[in-house]
């Protein structure tokens, strides 16, 4: 094994553990919203003020990249976050309190995501950056899913205090990892072009259709991660089980559609090394939103078609990530990326924090619509919000596909 893969596999497993607190909220919403007499808009609107609260720092730490070390940038934000987590465990008790602290978190976690896929594409040369970011990615995918499974299961046994603590101490560990990734660690010199900042960020318009594919992948990718767990729930409970036990079985389902994804942004990043980035986003995206609409119907079925069909929506709905960040590193100059990151942060986080709201707010309109008799509805439409914004995904790369500087990304396939 090489210098670089032991390298890469230290950053995900550090990884891992920190994102233990990334999607936890979603595996207790249904208990919480019942316990803080919240409605579905409200309880979509904590999850997304955490994604403002990345955003918040996601712009402006991914920026100071270009010129800071990101040593003291990632391991800063990943203490911050596991802090935040703990502090939701013990003092969140209502709507108001669980907004202020769940955005803390947020703010915490916009520090190590983007950071980190910055330092998998300055240490693997393009041939190679698709596979590696692929990988890092997967273990991003990989610890959210463990977020939803470790909280899941801790609730049903002790409490979803208890389980929030868990994964905060599970950010601690992961931060003694990474001191490990940082051992030997010198950041790149900056080394700004003529054209400056303006010219290769503001003014890049290929990366900036790139940004906004991505930022179409978050809006249904967020909207599906939120919300598939409190599906589970109802399904399971519409077939007759305790909403303790279903909440524990829901976290379960999640967390293994959630995890799937580990294995296909692995698959799809070395994929786009050989089909091109644009090609390979268009295939993957399409095939998701297709699920995106079929998907919310399935409340109506058996559990188990439910669980396979979600296991193929998990895997689709994240392939593509790492290759719309890889395709980024291939449009912007090394010494801006950090900035090109922050924007596409930027647009990416707020459409993933939009859609979870939309979803939520889908479902109070349409509560208990029954288009036909016995036939519940109000979960397909709001699954077709996520997909919705899925459709804008492949028109983005046809667009980047007509101009010519497509061809540098992925060693001239488009």
């Amino acid at each position: 094994m090489s210098a670089d893969t032991r390298w890469l596999l230290r950053l995900c497993c550090s990884q891992i553990f920190i994102m233990l607190v990334f999607i936890n909220y979603s595996a207790v919403l249904p208990l919480l919203k019942q316990e803080w007499d919240i409605s579905n808009t409200m309880a979509g609107s904590i999850f997304s003020v955490y994604q403002l609260g990345y955003i918040l720092s996601g712009v402006i730490l991914s920026t100071l990249t270009d010129r800071l070390n990101t040593r003291y940038i990632f391991l800063t934000a990943a203490l911050w976050s596991g802090i935040a987590n703990l502090l939701f465990a013990l003092y969140a008790h209502d709507y108001l309190s669980a907004m202020v602290l769940r955005a803390l978190t947020g703010i915490g976690m916009g520090g190590t995501y983007m950071p980190g896929l910055k330092l998998v594409a300055e240490r693997f040369s393009p041939t190679e950056r698709g596979r590696a970011i692929g990988i890092y990615v997967g273990s991003l995918v990989l610890g959210a899913s463990l977020s939803l499974a470790v909280t899941g299961a801790i609730t049903s046994l002790a409490g979803w205090r208890i389980a929030f603590c868990v994964c905060s101490l599970g950010v601690f560990v992961g931060l003694l990892i990474a001191r490990k990734v940082f051992h030997d660690y010198r950041p790149l010199p900056f080394a700004g072009t003529s054209g400056g900042f303006r010219a290769e960020v503001v003014k890049n318009r290929p990366a900036f259709l790139m940004i906004l594919g991505y930022g179409s992948h978050m809006w249904e990718m967020y909207s599906m991660r939120s919300w598939v767990a409190p599906f589970f729930v109802a399904l399971l409970v519409g077939n007759g089980m305790a909403r303790e036990s279903a909440t524990g079985w829901a976290a379960t389902a999640a967390a293994l559609i959630v995890g799937v994804g580990t294995f296909s942004t692995a698959i799809t990043g070395t994929l786009s090394d050989r089909w091109g980035r644009t090609n390979t986003i268009t295939i993957v995206m399409l095939a998701s939103t297709c699920i995106s609409f079929l998907f919310g119907w399935l409340i109506n079925l058996n559990p188990l078609v439910a669980l396979v069909v979600g296991i193929a929506y998990g895997y689709l709905v994240v392939a593509e990530s790492p290759v719309f960040s890889t395709g980024l590193t291939e449009l912007v100059a090394p010494a801006y990326l950090g900035a090109a990151m922050g924007i596409q942060s930027l647009v990416g986080y707020s459409m993933g924090m939009i859609s979870p709201t939309v979803f939520g707010w889908a479902l109070d309109v349409y509560k208990g619509w029954e288009p036909w008799p016995g036939i519940n509805g109000e979960w397909g439409i709001a699954f077709a919000t996520a997909g919705i914004g899925g459709l804008l995904g492949p028109f983005w790369m046809w667009l980047l596909r007509r101009r010519p500087e497509s061809a540098r990304m992925a060693g001239g396939k488009r």
